[in-house]
């Protein structure tokens, strides 16, 4: 079975280390990219979404990604991120009021920048809400 080398690197973690089969990751034009062994070299920004990982023993780990980039060289690919969580570590009651604190903010007159931030703190936590509900943890 061909695998890659993967290291996943969160603000505060190493969320992942090891061999994996895939990788599949949000990129930032706003759709998925998909990672197999021998890929071409890539760098991409991504944007907060779903990451899945396949281990060779076909463990599947789905988490949820939030910003950042993926460099892929020579079969070894580095995801470096803001946050990175599983579905059961996902506080749904947290990432609901965040929700709504961006929307309010989102109903505020407000400069570019906020407005443009603002958005941003709504699709992430519209995210983290959509991995928590999709695994029912």
């Amino acid at each position: 079975m061909n695998t890659f080398k993967l290291k996943i690197i969160a603000s505060n973690k190493t969320f992942f280390d090891g061999e994996c089969v895939s990788l599949t990751l949000p990129i930032a034009d706003g759709g998925q990219m998909g990672f197999l062994a021998h890929h071409e070299n890539t760098v991409a920004p991504l944007e907060s979404g779903e990451v899945v990982i396949k281990t060779p023993d076909n463990e599947v780990i789905d988490a949820f990604i939030s910003g950042g980039f993926i460099e892929y060289f020579d079969n070894v690919a580095y995801v470096v991120c803001i946050s990175v969580e599983k579905p059961e570590e996902i506080d749904s009651k947290r990432a609901e009021e965040a929700k709504i604190r961006a929307e309010e903010a989102l109903r505020q007159k407000q400069s570019i920048f906020e407005y443009h931030q603002s958005k941003n703190d709504l699709a992430r936590a519209m995210e983290r809400l959509k991995i928590k509900n999709r695994h029912n943890i």
